[in-house]
């Protein structure tokens, strides 16, 4: 443990009134940490990150490398921070804030502050904060380490979280199901270009309650890196599931290429729609399922995803769009059969812009993986405007955290299920005609529920190359689910954009599916 003189002369902005802080600053325990009070704002963040825009980057050195190197993953799971310096954990906010240890592989440090009433404290590390677990390296760090992250709590004497933030300018939310998945990220420059892709990083955090009868916490972070610095405002709600607004100002040093907004990270293996990826024993590994778009021109899109032999970049060109996300429809137990990653559990993330986003696309990167450890599914919005050196944009939209989307069409049925096989008669191979793969696409929900079996249901299907044959609708017996089925003949090996949507009439039923099929 820290002796009581190492703590009361760690130097720097420390002073010895620090300890004499009370109320809305959280620090009721006098072993909280608080630098000297300065003045914040969002509009003093903002100025800050337009003048260190002006300024070269320099990127931040690890403080103590050889020694974070010792906190490999085993060693990391035994530090626990402890409840009791957790910020406001006896208020007056409703959810405590714990602190991340660095460790081998988030050594840069990132500086946390606490605000009330327009006065920010910076929350100095202790190593007192934590409990090493036996570990003889917290005796070893020096007294301003700093941290890798935050996490908010679920509630006052409450191990669970339902927010966290570290890493880059990764955050994320567990969602209604209490089960992390999906990432969301500040910022994405360059993504999937022959260049590298860089990852700014959000390096100093402002944390503010709003009481204790409100459900929310709002976060201010500033991000730095190569090409860009920003000022972030976030506003995380916690209730049915998360919601966090997003407001951010953008900065750039340099020309930026390929700048995503609100960018999604997730993680899709195989899923029933290419099985032949599996070589687990699991019947499906993912945290999403698939793509939704619900486009300016009001159409709903699902997109599966795919595990590519290469790098594939999608763009759906759109004008203000309404929303896209990265959703896991299927939460059937059954279908994953994994009772320690839950992957029925893992929440989708629904972007919802605020205000006129313009001309740009929705771009999805799916990249090849063999594991379910590597995430490799982004998603985000490319505006068509670059932003070039000395220029700025501003963003606004909101995060929702969920198992669905939070505005379904009430009057279209969904895709709930996307299969491949060999084309024919089921059963039956035909080993002259082995070039055709049969398509077999489950809608659910909207108009479809109470609809009667009937067969003048169409199938309207759009393929960008290959014959399309064999198509029909069914309902399935027993059930209130549509299928589309129909055989695709394929010459060569380039990729397939398909298109499918169900329709009676002039009445469009379901919403548009849409595949990229790889020979």
């Amino acid at each position: 443990m820290i002796s009581r003189r190492r703590f009361l002369t760690a130097g720097g902005p420390w002073a010895l009134a620090s300890l004499a802080a009370r109320g809305a600053f959280g620090a009721e325990d006098p072993a909280l940490r608080l630098g000297q009070p300065r003045p914040f704002s969002f509009r003093w963040l903002r100025e800050s990150a337009r003048a260190q825009a002006r300024k070269s980057y320099a990127a931040a050195a690890p403080a103590v490398p050889e020694l974070l190197g010792r906190i490999d993953y085993d060693a990391v799971q035994k530090i626990a921070f402890r409840p009791d310096h957790a910020l406001w954990h006896r208020g007056p906010g409703r959810f405590p804030v714990r602190f991340f240890h660095l460790h081998k592989l988030n050594m840069e440090s990132v500086r946390i502050h606490v605000v009330s009433d327009g006065v920010a404290r910076e929350i100095g590390y202790s190593p007192a904060y934590f409990d090493y677990g036996g570990l003889d390296v917290g005796q070893k760090l020096p007294p301003e380490l700093g941290f890798s992250g935050f996490r908010i709590m679920d509630g006052r004497q409450k191990n669970t979280d339902w927010l966290a933030f570290q890493g880059a300018s990764y955050f994320r939310s567990s969602g209604e199901d209490d089960q992390y998945g999906i990432s969301a990220r500040g910022i994405a420059i360059n993504t999937a270009l022959s260049t590298r892709e860089e990852f700014p990083r959000f390096t100093e955090f402002w944390l503010s309650d709003y009481g204790p009868d409100s459900p929310s916490v709002a976060i201010y972070a500033r991000l730095d890196g190569p090409s860009v610095t920003g000022a972030y405002k976030f506003v995380a709600t916690k209730g049915h599931g998360a919601i966090v607004d997003v407001a951010a100002t953008i900065y750039a040093r340099k020309d930026v290429t390929r700048l995503g907004i609100a960018p999604l990270t997730s993680m899709y293996w195989y899923g029933e729609n290419n099985r032949t990826y599996a070589t687990d024993w699991r019947p499906e590994i993912h945290d999403s399922d698939g793509l939704a778009m619900w486009t300016g021109r009001n159409e709903h899109i699902w997109r599966p995803l795919i595990n590519p032999r290469t790098v594939r970049t999608n763009s759906y060109l759109d004008m203000n769009p309404k929303g896209f996300g990265l959703m896991q429809r299927d939460r059937d137990f059954a279908s994953y059969q994994d009772d320690g990653a839950f992957y029925n559990r893992r929440p989708g993330v629904w972007v919802e812009p605020q205000g006129d986003w313009g001309e740009g696309a929705v771009q999805l990167v799916e990249i090849p993986t063999r594991d379910e450890v590597h995430d490799n599914i982004v998603a985000f919005w490319q505006p068509k405007r670059k932003i070039g050196a000395g220029g700025a944009i501003r963003i606004f939209y909101r995060l929702y955290w969920r198992n669905d989307e939070p505005h379904p069409p009430a009057n279209l049925g969904r895709v709930v299920a996307t299969r491949i096989g060999q084309g024919g008669i089921p059963g039956q191979i035909d080993p002259k005609n082995n070039s055709k793969r049969k398509f077999v696409i489950d809608f659910q929900g909207g108009p479809l529920t109470a609809m009667a079996a009937r067969y003048d249901v169409n199938p309207m299907i759009t393929a960008s190359r290959g014959k399309i044959d064999n198509a029909y609708v069914i309902r399935i017996v027993g059930t209130n689910r549509w299928r589309a089925l129909f055989d695709l003949a394929i010459a060569g090996k380039e990729p397939i954009d398909l298109r499918c949507f169900l329709r009676l009439g002039d009445r469009t039923l379901t919403e548009t599916w849409l595949y990229q099929y790889l020979p």
